[in-house]
């Protein structure tokens, strides 16, 4: 099968194969992906990445299937003859600022939260689509990214549920769209296509020999969740680290209650039916800026360097809103570091060990939050995807929240995308935990313990009281 697996810096196409005690993945090609402005706006080189993923998967040789994943909330307009209306807007384009107070002067925030146990994000779905302006008039339907390759490549519109659950127009308990709000708010319901499950073949793509495309967890995070190797009956939370941390819990039904609310966790769908509940962590983002902003690739020796640095000597509120969009991070750490009332870092070393830091920290903050309003104890982390590499992150999470953390797999994403399509080509793995085994007898997890030997509720008392 071949994994096409886009990330907000980077995509891939990889080739993998699954059977009884094998599953495994490979590297066939790999892109840029990023922002592209042009004018005023911040876009996604949608076409590009069309392009890209049709010769990775041409590289891939003969397939039994593809499926795609990606980041969520963006999307394509088609118009009525199914032609697309300009390039997707990137989440980071400011022009939602101000459009999420208007919706919540028509629907309340708790109402919002009841339908659609969404998070608050201003570069949620709902509010990008209500900052289109006139072309909604001329717009026949949307498409989530995935959902807009796979519809390229088979003419098959439609949309997979665990990333339409990402769109604040999604009604978490009944599964379906949320036709009615969407219409309150001023969003046509016509533009909602039609839903399908994980698992669904969608069509054959003609342009690839007739292979079968299947619609995997197509919101990244979904995929990735599939793959966290956690025994059966383990109370465990799941980090999904990459360019964001998704970090949270498997739940079997959503938590809608005030207090989530209050604490702005989300409900998403997840494969089988499941509800990732957790927060959007700032993540990795903040280091890749710093390391653009320093014209530097050299992240190992930086990392080597922060670890050989004081622990905890300057920590930032890691989601804050300065920190969402491009730009000099190292300047607006130092900055936020002033406010706070402390030193900002003195070199490199220090502003490395205090994003690390900080991202743990805010790690912590999150997986504490979620096991208290579920009443579920939190006895091992899964730490999944790219920051599964980082050492220093993953013995800094383990430290922060004070229980172990299990590093890996690295290519969570992907193999979550090839054991759905796998049992969807029949496969035999009936459910998550057969999947889950199948990981944890083929891949690589690093343990970590943590070793006590900083006061992280100290620090975050100095950002949070």
């Amino acid at each position: 099968m071949a994994a096409v697996d886009l990330g907000a810096s980077s995509g891939r196409v990889m080739a993998g194969t699954a059977g009884p005690s094998l599953l495994t993945v490979e590297e066939v090609r790999r892109f840029p992906n990023g922002g592209v402005r042009a004018g005023p706006a911040l876009y996604w080189d949608i076409l590009g990445l069309y392009r890209e993923t049709l010769a990775g998967i041409r590289e891939a040789g003969r397939l039994d299937g593809v499926g795609i994943d990606s980041w969520a909330v963006d999307y394509g307009l088609l118009d009525d003859r199914g032609a697309l209306l300009g390039n997707p807007v990137h989440y980071r384009d400011p022009r939602t600022d101000g459009v999420p107070a208007e919706v919540l002067s028509k629907v309340s925030a708790r109402e919002l939260y009841d339908v659609t146990g969404l998070q608050q994000l201003p570069f949620n779905t709902l509010y990008q689509l209500l900052s289109e302006g006139d072309r909604l008039e001329t717009a026949s339907t949307m498409l989530l990214i995935p959902d807009l390759l796979n519809y390229w490549l088979t003419g098959a519109i439609g949309a997979e549920r665990t990333n339409a659950s990402t769109t604040q127009l999604y009604d978490v308990r009944a599964r379906t769209w949320a036709a009615s709000l969407a219409s309150r708010v001023g969003i046509p319901p016509r533009l909602l296509p039609p839903l399908r499950d994980p698992g669904t073949v969608v069509g054959t793509a003609d342009e690839l020999s007739g292979v079968p495309v299947v619609a995997v967890g197509s919101h990244d995070t979904a995929s990735a969740v599939v793959a966290v190797p956690a025994s059966p009956g383990a109370n465990f939370a799941y980090i999904s680290s990459g360019t964001w941390s998704l970090a949270g819990l498997e739940l079997p039904a959503p938590e809608l209650s005030d207090a989530a609310l209050a604490a702005n966790f989300t409900n998403e769908g997840g494969v089988d039916g499941t509800i990732r509940f957790l927060r959007n962590v700032m993540g990795l983002w903040v280091l890749s800026e710093t390391l653009r902003t320093w014209s530097t690739s050299d992240l190992p020796g930086l990392l080597r360097g922060a670890a050989s640095s004081p622990p905890l000597a300057a920590v930032v509120d890691i989601d804050a809103p300065e920190f969402l969009p491009p730009g000099d991070m190292p300047s607006r750490l130092a900055a936020a570091c002033r406010a706070t009332g402390q030193r900002p870092p003195a070199d490199r070393a220090a502003v490395v060990r205090c994003i690390v830091d900080s991202l743990a920290l805010a790690h912590r903050r999150t997986i504490h939050s979620a096991s208290r309003l579920t009443g579920r104890p939190v006895e091992v982390i899964h730490l999944v995807g790219g920051g599964a590499r980082n050492e220093l992150l993953c013995q800094s999470t383990a430290d922060a929240c004070g229980v172990p953390v299990l590093a890996g797999p690295v290519e969570a994403a992907a193999l979550g995308n090839v054991l759905v399509q796998a049992r969807a080509l029949g496969e035999d793995l009936p459910d998550l935990a057969a999947m889950r085994a199948l990981v944890r007898e083929t891949q690589e997890i690093r343990r970590y313990e943590p070793s006590g030997s900083a006061d992280w509720a100290a620090a975050e008392a100095r950002l949070h009281g």
